[in-house]
């Protein structure tokens, strides 16, 4: 079973200013209630404080998906699939870039296999060549010849001029660590994803390609602090329902 006991807590802005008055969100409270607002303060700086870090955070999710049996992990790779190939999202995109699974990642290989049933054309992403932190959507197929990257995870055999740009993508299916119902997602911390769709940031209207979120039930929390540079999701789905992006 999938078991991740995860709790993020966020903390209301306090200041205390002179030795007779504390202010909270810039109202003044009485002297006699002074006390009062400095146990308050104690009290939500100690749960502020057991919060995880993002790291810490990292570690308790990517255990969970980990403590999968290899019987769990097959049957949420099916479901997945399930809930994620009726959607119109999956069934009107064309070119679909998705990803070799590892390190207890939940599998879209049925996922692969349906949208190969409709004809799709496939990508996954290729690593550039150490120390360079690009990251390219090569297409696959049943020709396609397999390597493995500076992480050992299997990917197609390095052929840049057969990339595609990523705007020029329909969907793409990302793996992550954790993720919230506001499109905010955690992934291992390599930073791949959000340099190559950095560019999503300075588009207001015209967002291709759609991003959606791939993983276990369990590695829901109930929010993610976004750095400026984290491109959030569009939804994420996993074995148990398809959660669209509430931001």
């Amino acid at each position: 079973m999938c078991v991740a006991r995860v709790h993020v807590r966020s903390t209301e802005s306090l200041k205390v200013t002179g030795s007779h008055h504390l202010e909270l969100s810039g109202s003044r409270v009485k002297p006699k209630a002074a006390l009062w607002g400095v146990i308050t303060f104690l009290w939500l700086f100690m749960l502020n404080a057991q919060a995880p870090s993002r790291a810490q955070l990292r570690r308790q999710l990517r255990q969970a998906r980990n403590n999968l049996s290899p019987l769990e992990q097959k049957k949420a790779a099916q479901q997945l699939a399930r809930t994620l190939s009726h959607t119109p999202l999956f069934r009107k995109s064309r070119h679909i870039a998705v990803y070799v699974a590892s390190d207890g990642e939940i599998d879209p290989k049925a996922l692969v296999v349906e949208a190969q049933k409709r004809k799709k054309t496939l990508y996954v992403p290729v690593l550039a060549k150490w120390p360079k932190t690009h990251m390219y959507f090569q297409p696959i197929n049943t020709k396609t010849r397999w390597g493995k990257n500076r992480y050992g995870i299997r990917e197609p055999l390095r052929n840049l001029r057969a990339a595609r740009k990523p705007w020029a993508l329909s969907l793409i299916m990302l793996p992550l660590v954790g993720f919230d119902n506001a499109g905010g997602r955690l992934g291992m911390g390599g930073g791949f994803y959000d340099r190559k769709l950095s560019y999503l940031h300075t588009r207001a209207y015209w967002q291709s390609p759609m991003l959606i979120g791939l993983a276990h039930e369990c590695q829901k929390v109930e929010s993610l602090n976004q750095a400026d540079w984290d491109i959030p999701l569009a939804g994420c789905a996993t074995d148990a329902r398809f959660y669209p992006s509430a931001r």
